[in-house]
């Protein structure tokens, strides 16, 4: 069997290791065998991260509609009820977008919702 000589693949995977450790702190950013640890980690925790930023912004949004609606007068659970009541097919973040930036728009969907809130009773 022939002998594989391996030096200019390893040298390109290490020196692709230490390019993606760049930014690092001390020995993290030059050393092969702390690099590729906190590589590693790094590549984990953004997988599991890129989950979890979903999770965040929907409760995020959740808590800028809640304060909406209660400055109108209506929880949480009772605006989304009365929205889903009356029809209103909105998800939470272009909810929470009005809220934020359009109060007059806000109110008017807090009137629907407590139009389906009435519809139901």
């Amino acid at each position: 069997m022939p002998r594989v000589k391996r030096a200019v693949h390893a040298r390109k995977k290490r020196k692709s290791l230490l390019a993606q450790a760049s930014g690092y702190w001390g020995g993290r950013k030059n050393l092969h065998s702390q690099a590729r640890m906190t590589v590693e980690k790094a590549l984990a925790y953004s997988y599991r991260d890129r989950r979890n930023r979903k999770r965040d912004f929907r409760r995020l949004w959740i808590v800028r509609i809640n304060a909406a609606a209660r400055n109108h007068g209506l929880s949480y659970s009772q605006f989304i009820h009365g929205l889903n009541e009356a029809g209103v097919t909105l998800d939470r973040k272009v909810l929470s977008d009005i809220a934020v930036h359009d109060d007059a728009a806000f109110a008017e969907l807090v009137k629907v919702a407590s139009g389906g809130l009435q519809d139901n009773a």
